[in-house]
């Protein structure tokens, strides 16, 4: 366990870079699940969010359970897991390096963690196809793949596309209670063009709501240090341009057989191109294509050197890439490859003397917070109102009913990390009411209307 040495760190006045102050701290709230045909969470007891954050001269380590606080849940694929604490601490860099030598693989398992503590996956999910037997090996109901769950195969499935049924509204789901995200943390719902249908029955919720009119916040570290933003960001790496979608450097492949990877090696082959082994259903069917002089295209790495909000003076970043539809798009988040040094950061225990970083209240702006983008529906409604916020929330916001005199009827709140809030309105009479949202400062309101036919 960490512990405070003044002697050994720099005060937090002096020093307090992304890496340390980006995480989102929690040691009240406890975590929601969903399970199978009930829209009713059911509270899971864990705390949320990240426990703890301090840091050293080169490190920043963060203690979390990888509980989100978005309800998780349910998995319908026949998923037997649910997501479990994890008791994870992880050693970041403070000052990551890129990597001089051949780039690292990213691996299977996690390979970086979102600002609420829940981990970071690549596009696997552990299936490939054995080229001896020509099927799929590995998973759960096929036969263990050649050399064991870790080797590399010729042909190894994308679990985004493969595993759509299995993710819930936030596009998440466990392996073995480890819930991770292999994309981008925002809900099916919430995307231009909706490609799952679970967010019908349960909450559309994540860790932020896209927005094409403003940078995407950061939302995690890759294991090899460097921030990841969301889907969109300046246009120019300089910050100038306005705002764009970053786009992935990555397209499929013009085959129709498998016998080749995108840079001319011959390897074993896979499945033929069909109904059942689309193009996209394996990672190697994607090719990198350079941009050159359009720099909201991305790297081999899926990022690019430039200057973000936390970031003016500009770092090496990833993005959560999605298309046009706001649907996630290959590589996803981090990959095939690393940019910078690459090094497993989940630790056991802590030593070295560090500082412990306590958050304040995010500072923002009346301007700022008057310009939330809140959404409160359906309006009118008849039983059930909800309250979403259309950024990263960093604060608790307190969410209360009013009636139109102003008096209080039901309260709640948007914890940190999440994006939505319900009340149950079926008691109420018809009429007009006010929703307010307000934080230990500021506060805005939102007209709603309760009807019945």
């Amino acid at each position: 366990m960490g512990f405070m040495l003044a002697a050994f760190a720099l005060s937090q006045a002096q020093i307090t870079p992304p890496a340390i102050t980006s995480w989102l701290q929690n040691t009240t709230q406890t975590g929601t699940y969903y399970v199978s045909g009930n829209s009713t969470a059911i509270t899971n007891n864990t705390l949320v969010n990240c426990q703890k954050v301090e840091y050293s001269a080169n490190y920043v380590y963060v203690t979390a359970t990888g509980i989100p606080a978005y309800p998780t849940g349910p998995f319908l694929d026949g998923n037997p897991s649910i997501a479990t604490n994890q008791n994870s601490i992880f050693q970041l860099p403070l000052s990551p390096q890129p990597n001089t030598g051949n780039p690292s693989p990213t691996v299977g398992g996690n390979i970086g963690v979102f600002i609420n503590g829940v981990a970071m996956f690549d596009y696997r999910d552990g299936v490939a196809w054995n080229t001896t037997t020509n099927a799929l090996c590995g998973g759960p109901g096929n036969p263990p793949c050649p050399g064991g769950p870790m080797a590399t195969q010729s042909w190894n499935r994308d679990a985004v596309p493969a595993e759509r049924a299995g993710f819930d509204c936030s596009k998440g789901h466990p392996a073995q209670g480890n819930y991770h995200h292999h994309q981008n943390p925002s809900a099916f719902k919430l995307d231009l063009n909706v490609v799952s249908t679970i967010c019908n029955l349960y909450d559309a919720d994540g860790l932020y709501m896209l927005d094409s009119t403003s940078h995407s916040p950061l939302i995690g570290y890759a294991y090899d240090g460097y921030p990841v933003y969301g889907g969109f960001g300046y246009k120019n790496s300089n910050g100038t341009g306005g705002i764009s979608r970053i786009k992935s450097g990555y397209q499929l492949r013009n085959i129709t057989v498998r016998t080749h990877w995108a840079d001319g090696t011959d390897v074993a082959d896979g499945p033929a191109v069909n109904g059942t082994y689309w193009l996209g259903y394996f990672r190697e069917d994607y090719e990198w294509v350079a941009h050159n002089g359009q720099d909201d295209y991305l790297d081999e790495h899926n990022g690019r050197f430039c200057v973000t909000p936390e970031y003016p003076n500009g770092t090496y970043a990833y993005f959560a890439t999605v298309d046009e539809n706001w649907n996630s798009a290959y590589p996803y988040m981090i990959g095939p490859t690393f940019y910078g040094t690459y090094a497993n950061r989940k630790v056991n225990s802590i030593t070295e003397p560090t500082t412990v970083y306590t958050p304040t209240p995010t500072a923002i702006s009346e301007q700022d917070f008057k310009a939330l983008q809140v959404s409160v529906f359906p309006n009118p409604t008849a039983d059930l109102l909800a309250v979403q916020v259309g950024e990263l929330v960093r604060d608790n916001l307190k969410v209360e009913l009013l009636d139109i005199q102003g008096k209080k009827i039901a309260s709640t709140q948007i914890n940190k990390g999440a994006t939505i809030a319900y009340f149950d309105v079926q008691t109420l009479y018809e009429g007009i009411y006010l929703v307010k949202i307000s934080n230990e400062k500021y506060n805005l309101t939102r007209k709603v209307v309760i009807e019945r036919k």
